[in-house]
């Protein structure tokens, strides 16, 4: 018998970035056979225009993409929806008008783990922009820093370079510098708020790494495994 609700996953930015969020999701449910995982379905399309681009006024708009995507796990049977990126999350509220079934806040959850007063923001010049994550601390009235440009600049050419391919951990020292500089302006802790971001060793890190991407799974655990009524 299925255990939890259905889980429907818009992949595909980064793939990398969505098997990473589906591994740590097999890895942290607390199951003892192949019966008590979760039913999830993984529609990984990379052809979703540039989230940052697109913020920037210089691409695209994914939202029919990410709409149509949502629509297709509905269709499937989905009854929850996750979304691993957290750019695409500037589009949240268009991926819930469009769809008859709740859809996880990233921002929000990992806003959530936050448990100090001022906090450093790792992301992309979209979400950035977006205003997303400084709404999700302010709510929580947490303070927050985001890199001084040439650092922003650093994270974008990492998060560029993993998504072209390259390892991950040949990047930790440079993004470990950028957190030492937030460190230095008042952070006492980072937010890991991209998901190519997300598959560096956080425990390599000066400052503690709340992960948003742990955010995102314990959250789909979370409401996945949660008797409805």
């Amino acid at each position: 018998m299925q255990r939890g609700k259905t889980i429907g996953v818009l992949g595909g930015m980064g793939p990398a970035a969505t098997v990473e969020f589906f591994r740590r999701l097999v890895s942290a449910t607390p199951a003892r056979s192949d019966q008590e995982h979760l039913h999830v379905i993984i529609d990984s399309d990379p052809s979703v225009p540039d989230r940052t681009a697109a913020i920037l006024g210089r691409g695209g708009d994914p939202t029919p993409v990410l709409v149509s995507m949502a629509r297709r796990l509905k269709g499937a049977g989905a009854e929850l929806l996750a979304i691993p990126c957290n750019t695409a999350h500037h589009y949240l509220s268009a991926i819930r008008e469009a769809v008859a079934v709740p859809v996880l806040d990233m921002p929000a959850e990992a806003a959530g783990r936050v448990k100090v007063d001022r906090v450093g923001l790792i992301a992309t010049d979209g979400t950035i922009v977006s205003g997303i994550y400084q709404r999700a601390f302010s709510a929580r009235g947490i303070g927050f820093i985001i890199p001084e440009e040439a650092d922003q600049s650093r994270v974008m050419r990492v998060v560029g370079a993993i998504k072209s391919g390259g390892d991950p951990a040949g990047f930790a020292p440079e993004v470990a510098a950028v957190v030492s500089r937030l460190g230095d302006a008042g952070a006492t802790a980072v937010v890991a708020a991209c998901t190519e971001i997300s598959l560096l060793d956080g425990e390599k890190m000066p400052l503690p790494w709340i992960d948003a991407l742990d955010a995102l799974v314990e959250a789909t655990i979370r409401e996945g495994l949660k008797e409805d009524g």
